[in-house]
């Protein structure tokens, strides 16, 4: 029997019975469906922390407030860092080459008819740069309008939005802080929540000395963002800012900081690391279902050979060969799972696009992980088709055409 026409009778043994062919093709369809999916939305949550590693700019760290501690026990109330402090490291730290300081409160925000509660933030003009923020509209506020203390406000991206407002139509308008009238110079691109409690598109910003000597009356400053020097590793820099900050604090040697060293790109790292097994883990469980359904192929074979035991003694007969027997069972369970394969991909593509659309998840559909359980459900089809393909090549043509 030529290949082609073992595969046209393959084919035609399919069709005609099309609605138990259908239902074995189904544990193939979720296996590989299922697959496609867990590895999309473990995927598209790796890039949302890829893109949250980026905005947090290049050789980045932070630094927090904290407690004094003397032999291991903490002192008194938590120990504040202030804007002498971020003076101090500008002016000598070596190794670092942007400070950003962060003045921040919550406040009552009014524009027009519209009230908003919301984060005010005092940081300088090289936060835009640090930070990887972008201008959406208008223009940031200057060096020069920092140190005269300019009444200009940035609005996080939401924020428009949140006032029911058109960002563009915005720009050049007016709103109050605690009362005190503000013009608004620019809309910022949108960064993305970073993990934290406060979303950096709904906070609103103002000039660092501004912020200290217009609205809060305070150097309190929450956090510092740093940039070391082109060509000096993170953690010299991190090194080089302990150093001043331990001379401006007067700690002596052997006591600990009263000031906190975050590098929030490991930790990013490592939530990447760990949302990367978790994939792993919901694919290897979505796996399960191809297995069940290579059985469900066995089990269906195995019926199709005592079904067409009569058939299999009247081509043995005719002259074909265990082999030609062989090829034909194995060519029904290869189409049954390339053909519940496709199908999958479609259903695992189509329902990652729509949590991605509807339930607003990360999802990235990844090319290897279709390609993989195409590959593995072709794998399934012959590993799960072989038993019946000899078992039916096996049977003895004269008791196969006394079979009733």
């Amino acid at each position: 029997m030529l290949l082609g026409e073992t595969i046209a009778v393959a084919f035609q043994s399919i069709r005609a019975n099309k609605l138990r062919s259908a239902l074995t093709m189904l544990g193939i369809i979720i296996g590989v469906g299922a697959v496609i999916t867990m590895v999309a939305l473990g995927s598209g949550a790796q890039k949302a922390v890829e893109d949250q590693i980026a905005s947090l700019g290049a050789n980045t760290f932070t630094i927090y407030p904290g407690q004094s501690f003397r032999g291991g026990v903490a002192q008194g109330d938590r120990v504040n860092l202030t804007t002498d402090d971020y003076l101090a490291i500008k002016r000598e730290a070596r190794l670092i080459k942007e400070v950003v300081p962060e003045l921040a409160s919550n406040q009552q925000v009014t524009y027009g008819g519209q009230n908003l509660n919301t984060q005010v933030l005092g940081t300088t003009a090289n936060f835009l740069e640090v930070l990887n923020y972008t201008v959406q509209y208008g223009r940031p506020f200057s060096d020069g309008d920092d140190e005269s203390r300019q009444r200009y406000v940035l609005l996080g991206s939401e924020v428009p939005e949140q006032l029911g407002q058109n960002a563009r139509a915005m720009i050049g308008q007016s709103l109050s802080i605690r009362g005190i009238s503000f013009e608004i110079i620019g809309v910022l691109g949108a960064k993305g929540s970073q993990g934290g409690w406060n979303n950096p598109d709904e906070q609103i910003v103002i000039p660092l000395q501004t912020a200290q000597y217009r609205v809060f009356g305070s150097d309190r400053i929450r956090s510092m963002s740093l940039q070391v020097a082109d060509n000096v590793p993170l953690e010299q820099g991190m090194v080089d800012l302990e150093r001043v900050l331990r001379r401006e604090h007067k700690i002596r040697p052997g006591e600990e900081n009263d000031f906190r060293v975050r590098n929030r790109q490991e930790i990013l790292a490592t939530q990447q690391e760990a949302t990367r097994v978790f994939t792993l883990l919901l694919a290897s469980i979505a796996a399960v279902s191809l297995v069940v359904g290579g059985i469900g192929i066995m089990n269906i074979m195995l019926v199709s050979v005592t079904e067409r035991t009569r058939e299999i003694g009247v081509r043995k007969a005719l002259g074909a060969t265990r082999g030609n027997i062989m090829l034909q069972f194995l060519i029904e369970a290869l189409v049954l799972c390339l053909t519940g394969g496709i199908l999958g991909i479609l259903f695992g593509s189509g329902a990652a696009l729509l949590l991605s659309k509807f339930a607003q998840w990360n999802t990235l559909i990844s090319p290897a992980a279709v390609m993989v359980a195409f590959g593995f459900s072709a794998l399934i089809g012959l590993f799960f088709g072989i038993w019946p393909a000899k078992r039916a090549a096996s049977l003895d043509p004269i008791q196969a055409l006394r079979y009733e």
